[in-house]
């Protein structure tokens, strides 16, 4: 048997573009895929803390260093610029796995960058 466990989150980064006509996903700095070992392509679910919205997509490179969240195609309805969000990934494990899987949260500065010299809790 296998049950779906809390992987990662970048914990209540800020929206930074929506784009309606983009094909779909969501963008996200690729310094805060890699910290939260999420891969491109992987499917992730958001919440928005502004509005109570939750949606899933999958996650997209965007630009190293940048800070970027963009919400894209339908997606862009449920944000705006500007809003906080949570970036949730989980993972299929066996309960054994599971129990003694440690999972990543990142809790990124007000720019969506990683604080380097201070350690994520």
């Amino acid at each position: 048997m296998f049950i779906e466990v809390f992987k990662s989150k970048i914990h209540r980064v800020r929206v930074t573009q929506a784009d309606l006509n983009y094909i779909g996903s969501i963008t996200i700095d690729e310094e805060l895929l890699e910290a939260a070992n999420i891969v491109e392509g992987e499917k992730v679910q958001i919440v928005n803390n502004n509005n109570g919205a939750r949606l899933e997509t999958y996650a997209i490179r965007g630009e190293r260093g940048s800070g970027v969240i963009c919400l894209n195609g339908a997606a862009a309805r449920l944000v705006q610029v500007g809003d906080v969000v949570i970036i949730i990934s989980y993972a299929w494990m066996t309960p054994e796995e599971a129990r003694s899987h440690r999972p990543i949260a990142l809790f990124p500065d007000d720019h969506n960058r990683l604080v380097k010299d201070k350690p994520q809790p």
